[in-house]
């Protein structure tokens, strides 16, 4: 059985127009969404042995904030990647619980294509910043892993915990 957790980037600041895309950090609002996400996975008992994620300053920033103790490999690939790449990283990935930090609309699309029904929470099709799918699959290898088999087990936004 593996554990894939595909988390959105928290909420970017936009105080710069000018600055490039990429260079962008978390707001406020953000830095303490990406704290309580990281508060919740520890919580749960859902620390992943490994991440993945963008390399973008602001998926930099949502993993420093998650305060886990596995440090995340950041791939410049993931930034504004679409779901078949964010697929190939995922097949390539040696763990049993994987967690993925990129951006939508790819984030959105592969859990979407991942899970086996949708969850029923009214955010799930938009998926908002640092929101949050982890998916149980029956599998012994993330290679294995295809469209539709995923169950899952939770989906969450910083909006639905009490701390942010």
């Amino acid at each position: 059985m593996k554990h894939l957790m595909l988390l959105r980037h928290a909420k970017s600041s936009w105080d710069d127009p000018m600055m490039e895309d990429f260079d962008r950090p978390l707001n406020d609002r953000g830095r303490r969404g990406a704290q309580a996400m990281g508060a919740w996975i520890a919580d749960q008992g859902l620390a992943p042995d490994q991440v993945i994620s963008s390399s973008a300053a602001r998926t930099r920033e949502t993993c420093a904030l998650l305060g886990l103790a596995q440090a995340p490999a950041f791939e410049d690939r993931l930034y504004h990647s679409g779901p078949d790449q964010m697929l190939a990283h995922i097949r390539r990935a040696q763990c049993d619980r994987l967690l993925v930090v990129a951006h939508n609309p790819g984030i959105a699309t592969l859990a979407g294509q991942l899970c086996r029904a949708p969850p029923d929470h009214g955010r799930f099709l938009d998926y908002p910043t640092a929101a949050l799918t982890v998916m149980r699959f029956e599998i012994t290898h993330f290679s294995e892993i295809g469209q539709r088999g995923g169950l899952v087990e939770h989906f969450l936004t910083p909006h639905d915990l009490p701390q942010s």
